[in-house]
């Protein structure tokens, strides 16, 4: 793993191509959740899209708060101080402007990114955008609640032994000791702050992203159309943010309706190793898309 400093935070990150052609692409691959760079099918679409002979460079990043990056309880909301970072980093690396891909909540940031540091967005690919009133209340809930009634209860001990915690502390031993120096309150009040940005509100398709600023995003972007069966991405979330974008493509994407419950059934049942298997698939989409609409460096 390679770190870089970002706003005096420690991020991990791996690029993977070698960009031997001089005129190849810079991308990103961001997974959702609390999901980290080493989630299964992450890397692996990396290194199709970074491609033999392409050179292409196609950067995983684990967000603060995953993986081996540090946690980090500031922002205005969790997914911008994640773009912020992301932004950063691309900057550090000196591979930007970058295409930046993800899905679920990589999509969130990805698009925030673009709008919030529009100096870094090549263009945007996008799918599982995460939206509804049961999507957006869901992943708030998810994110934010156990956390929330730990501190409030038992302090940082409490939130630092939340099985959703475990995985920053073991990779990155000092998470430990700055979730235990984070004061109690306003911790709450950074989270409840963070959680009340998925509250489903009018002009705010995604959280984060006033409609009227994604009208006037002018980036290329490839939008893939979440699954009808999909309750947490929805549909029209996806058409929507479609049709809000300027330069938007709404495409189908290499699977069926049923990808997101059949990999949360997969992945629950041990199946599968995680929600991002098949992500792999995406690649030529994703290229061909690119190799379209966004000329190569000279």
């Amino acid at each position: 793993m390679a770190t870089a400093s970002v706003d005096g935070l420690t991020i991990g990150y791996d690029v993977i191509g070698d960009g031997a052609n001089g005129d190849g692409r810079s991308w990103v691959v961001t997974p959702g959740g609390r999901e980290s760079k080493d989630s299964p099918g992450v890397r692996e679409l990396a290194a199709a899209l970074a491609g033999a002979g392409r050179g292409d460079r196609v950067l995983v990043w684990d967000r603060p708060n995953t993986g081996e990056s540090d946690v980090c309880f500031g922002g205005v909301t969790e997914s911008a101080m994640q773009a912020r970072a992301l932004a950063g980093l691309l900057e550090r690396l000196d591979m930007a402007p970058a295409v930046l891909a993800g899905g679920s909540g990589g999509s969130r940031v990805s698009l925030l990114t673009a709008a919030h540091h529009r100096e870094v967005a090549a263009g945007v690919a996008l799918w599982w955008i995460s939206g509804g009133v049961f999507g957006l209340l869901t992943i708030g809930n998810h994110y934010c609640a156990a956390s929330i009634r730990a501190a409030w209860d038992g302090g940082m001990e409490a939130v630092a032994a939340l099985p959703e915690w475990a995985e920053v502390i073991r990779r990155n031993p000092g998470n430990r000791r700055r979730i235990l120096d984070a004061d109690p309150a306003e911790f709450v009040a950074t989270l409840e702050r963070w959680m009340a940005a998925y509250c489903p509100r009018d002009g705010e398709l995604v959280p984060g992203l006033p409609d009227a600023d994604a009208r006037g995003l002018d980036v290329p972007a490839l939008v893939l159309r979440s699954g009808a069966s999909d309750i947490h991405h929805r549909r029209e979330t996806s058409e929507r943010v479609a049709r809000a974008l300027p330069r938007a493509r709404l495409a189908e994407p290499p699977w069926g309706d049923a990808e997101w419950r059949e990999r949360q059934a997969a992945r629950s049942s041990g199946e599968a190793p995680g929600l991002f298997v098949r992500w792999p698939l995406l690649a030529p989409l994703l290229s061909e898309w690119a190799d379209e609409v966004l000329p190569r460096t000279a």
